[in-house]
């Protein structure tokens, strides 16, 4: 061993020749061979290794960004899809303005444009196709999440077939109803106006299709699934449908992300992959969506669910900030976003419509398939069970190849283990300081700073937790590996450390205002004692070398891809493969750099940067998919937990996977201290510029919007006693706000909107509030108003009482109201809700074990029937149930009032308040 300028250098002799094992162990063979290659490798890496790394990461998402910027790929095929005609659709949906299901806006406006049309487009058709138009208006009802129920809604069916006709069909579905204040140009005038491009462009082709497509213009889709529930149930040509696609949103514009597939069927991928000339699909969304995450659905759960049918679920994902807000327009989406979703779904249509495989894909059903784009070029698809055996495998090469290691060097296996503790006890730092950071944030009162500046978010959490990273790093380096003990210096690391956690962990617990949050102070303990416990054996791993440092932990970065592949792999989830490249990329560049061991320490960081070029694009790639679904989504829902935690969980998340395989080389370069503080600077400096309120959440910028939602009703409740009487009634504009911040930065706007006006949970299902959707929360206020009027008030009666056999008591009610009508049932504790007429008989609870029923109904439509039956513990079938209903006017002059128009007003430009009239009455059986 020698010592030069305080710093230990090894003998030559000893640097690992290969792998980490080697220069972990006691050996000290020498051979001509060897020493060679060890030579070689006794690379000295400098301060600059920092700079270059940020530079490839930054250089990396750079190329991402082109990718995804650039919609239309250049040089691929094109196809006949027509994106100005398209255009010139969108915008005339779109200007017909907010489509409710029951206004005329919708079931007369929007109705006879696409017919006229679908009209003209069957003119110019050729001979060889038939085109036939249905007006389809059901009536019926399911339970989902909740239960609905739909009378005389509107949907337009039109069958493209060969002249001769077909038995098998293709579905593509898109839906020209939107949400009340809202035009819905993406969400989703823009996926109909595609589809009657397709339409005319299929319809004047020469060559004959094998299969019929059926285009459904599905007129009820935001009243919660009715109108594709309604086809798919009820009508004549459902029963030929083999496969479907549908069209969504959750953004305006940009790409559309195949985000669900299936159930099974691998061949659809396969066929949307063969088909789609600008693909954008990942399997990894798809694992995201269908765990339950993000709290949405679509169409495709109704045509999964009740009809058995196999699909393909895509939607616009960009700029979800304006989705369902008055920002939602026609200008907003670009005609290349337009012209590739044509280019996509022509491609699509046209490839199964001439498929054998439609009408029989029996041999082709079953099994899932693992499916993600390369940067939009093309698609790579695999069966999930080959998949499930290239883990296997890769798995065993890993386990063999340290294995090989461990033969190679008498400590190496420990090494491996103090390595892989080090790698975890790093992440645990960085999750604890991040989320301590979030909590503080949000206590300060400026959550959601980053809502608008995503950067800030980088800024204030992802430089945090990098830096702890490097810094928990560079003590495992200092005090575990290097050959002075600095015992003193370790001491009072040690106890600082016990401190400064202890403080930040009362911290939680008073502002998190539960002890539950002690977790955190349980597993920090239990990680220093364990490395107390530890630390002698990590003294005899101080004559390790620099560079045998930076391969041990490269194989650590190995096993820490191994464990989450395993564990996805024995769950199902196809998202395995993620981790599956990760580890194929080191391996090859291992292989690399082993055949070039003569280089410098520039080739040797050249090289191990370009072997991991693909899976670095490829993660970035999914990094953005990831932030650019979550985070309009904090806009426009409570999360349990404060967005700024969930946020700095998933940047953390996000940061620990671009830097696994950068670890290795906090080891390998002499000094990591001017980065750390570098970061340290910009984390602190963001950190006191967000709690000064300097990053505002929102943003009125006309030409990228990010307004705070908020809704508004103005509304009328009376509330009814066993007698029938009227034991309490009130007016008032009930505000229901949509995001964490709540009204704080409203109120300055609108004074006497503030927390002495919040609104009490009453008694009664959903805590007598007129809700829309089957969801409740305790952040709403209540501003007393006069008593709104309207034309057509709701008119709600018990129509009989009948005691059935068995105890029970059969409620029949008849309803009378406006297009959407929200009923609420809370039974009593002693009584049990048997079964009632709606869905499939059985009644299905929604929260807190009150049940929702969702009612809306077309232009016209009878008084809506239905009955419950309720079920006593005792003879005394009184006061068993309390019900309540709510009446909605999305549309027309009774959606105003004179106060809720001059409350609107006072809004800030930076907020979209979206506001109707409605109408409460609660009574007691």
């Amino acid at each position: 061993m020698e010592r030069s300028g305080g710093t230990v250098r090894r003998s030559r002799h000893n640097v690992p020749s290969s792998g980490a094992g080697a220069g972990h162990g006691n050996r000290r063979e020498d051979n001509g061979g060897n020493d060679r290659k060890t030579r070689s490798r006794a690379l000295v890496f400098g301060a600059g290794v920092p700079a270059v790394l940020l530079l490839y990461v930054l250089g990396i998402r750079g190329l991402v960004h082109l990718s995804l910027r650039q919609l239309v790929t250049p040089g691929t095929r094109s196809t006949s899809f027509n994106a100005t005609s398209a255009r010139v659709y969108l915008e005339h949906i779109a200007a017909i303005d907010s489509r409710t299901v029951g206004s005329p806006a919708n079931e007369i406006l929007a109705v006879n444009y696409i017919l006229d049309k679908i009209n003209e487009i069957e003119k110019k058709s050729s001979k060889i196709h038939k085109i036939t138009v249905d007006v389809q208006r059901p009536t019926g009802s399911f339970t989902i999440d909740f239960t609905s129920y739909y009378d005389n809604i509107t949907n337009i069916a039109v069958k493209l077939e060969p002249a001769l006709g077909s038995q098998h069909a293709v579905l593509a579905n898109c839906h020209f109803d939107s949400v009340a204040n809202s035009p819905g140009a993406s969400d989703d005038a823009v996926s109909c106006a595609v589809m009657l491009e397709i339409l005319s462009s299929l319809s004047r082709t020469s060559h004959p299709l094998m299969h019929a497509i059926i285009f459904l213009f599905n007129g009820a889709e935001e009243n919660l699934f009715q109108g594709s529930h309604g086809f798919i149930t009820q009508h004549q040509w459902a029963k030929l449908v083999r496969a479907f696609l549908n069209l969504e949103a959750a953004g305006v514009g940009g790409k559309e992300l195949v985000f669900q597939t299936g159930p099974e069927n691998p061949w659809l991928v396969q066929a949307y992959s063969a088909a789609a000339i600008h693909p954008f699909a990942s399997v990894v969304a798809q694992d995201i969506f269908q765990s339950g995450i993000i709290p949405s659905d679509t169409d495709f759960r109704i045509y999964r669910d009740f009809g058995n049918i196999t699909g393909i679920d895509m939607a616009f994902i960009e700029n979800g900030y304006v989705y369902h807000t008055k920002y939602d327009t026609a200008d907003r989406i670009h005609t290349d976003s337009i012209q590739r979703a044509g280019d996509n779904i022509l491609g699509v249509l046209q490839y199964l419509a001439s498929s054998p495989l439609l009408a029989d894909s029996s041999e082709f059903r079953h099994g899932n398939l693992i499916f993600f784009d390369v940067s939009g070029l093309f698609v790579v698809s695999y069966p999930a069970r080959i998949g499930t055996i290239i883990n296997y495998i890769i798995a065993a090469v890993t386990l063999f190849y340290l294995l090989k290691n461990i033969r190679g060097g008498t400590n190496y296996a420990r090494d491996l283990m103090i390595g892989l503790f080090i790698n975890v006890t790093s992440w645990i730092s960085a999750f604890v300081t991040v989320l301590i950071l979030s909590v503080l944030v949000s206590r300060t009162g400026n959550a959601m700073s980053w809502y608008t500046h995503f950067y800030v978010a980088v800024g204030l959490y992802g430089t945090a937790a990098v830096a702890m990273l490097i810094l928990m790093h560079t003590m495992a380096k200092s005090f575990c590996f290097a050959n002075s003990r600095r015992q003193h210096l370790e001491e009072l690391f040690f106890v600082v450390s016990l401190v400064l956690w202890g403080i930040m962990m009362i911290i939680i617990i008073l502002n998190m205002k539960g002890l539950y949050s002690a977790y955190f102070f349980i597993i920090w303990m239990f990680f220093y004692l364990v490395t107390k416990c530890t630390h002698p054996y990590c003294m005899i791993m101080q004559n390790t070398s620099r560079q045998g440092l930076g391969d041990l932990f490269f194989d650590v970065s190995l096993l820490s891809w191994s464990i989450p592949m395993m564990i996805f792999t024995l769950k199902g989830i196809s998202s395995a493969y993620f981790f599956t490249m990760w580890i194929i990329f080191l391996f090859v560049t291992k292989l690399i750099q082993e055949s070039v061991h003569q280089g410098s320490s520039c080739t040797y960081i050249a090289v191990y940067l370009l072997g991991l070029f693909f899976p670095y694009l490829h993660t970035s790639y999914l990094v953005w998919i990831v932030f650019e679904m979550f985070t309009p989504i904090f806009g426009r829902m409570v999360f349990a937990n404060p967005p700024d935690v969930v946020m700095a969980f998933l940047i953390v998340t996000c940061t620990i996977i671009l830097m696994t395989s950068f670890v290795k080389f906090i080891y390998l370069v002499k000094n990591t201290k001017t980065i750390m503080v570098l970061l340290a600077v910009v984390s602190g400096v963001t950190f006191i510029l967000v709690c000064s309120g300097e990053s505002f959440p929102y943003s009125d910028n006309m030409d990228s919007p990010k307004p705070k939602r908020i809704f508004l009703q103005h509304t009328t409740r009376i509330f009814h006693n066993l007698n029938g009487d009227v034991i309490k009634r009130d007016s008032g504009i009930w505000i229901n706000e949509l995001d964490y911040n709540g009204i704080t930065r409203i109120t300055r706007y609108i004074p006497e909107l503030n927390d002495t006006v919040r609104a009490p949970c009453d008694a009664g299902p959903f805590c007598g509030f007129p809700w829309y959707l089957p969801s409740s929360n305790n952040k709403t206020w209540y501003i007393p108003a006069p008593h709104p009027l309207v034309s057509e008030d709701m008119d709600f009666k018990l129509e009989s009482k009948i005691k059935m056999p068995g105890g029970a008591v059969r409620l029949n009610f008849k309803v009378k109201g406006p297009s959407h009508i929200t009923v609420y049932i809370r039974r009593r504790e002693t009584s049990v809700l048997s079964c009632w007429s709606l869905g499939d008989g059985i009644p299905v609870s929604s929260s807190g074990g009150d049940y929702f029923i969702y009612y809306s109904h077309g232009l016209h439509a009878p008084a809506w029937k239905f009955w419950i039956e309720v079920k006593g513990s005792d003879e005394d079938l009184d006061g068993i149930v309390t019900i309540a209903a709510a009446s909605h006017y999305f549309f027309g002059e009774d959606q105003h009032s004179p106060e809720l128009d001059s409350l609107l007003q006072r809004f800030p430009d930076w907020s979209f308040p979206s506001s109707w009239v409605s109408s409460y009455k609660q009574y007691v059986y």
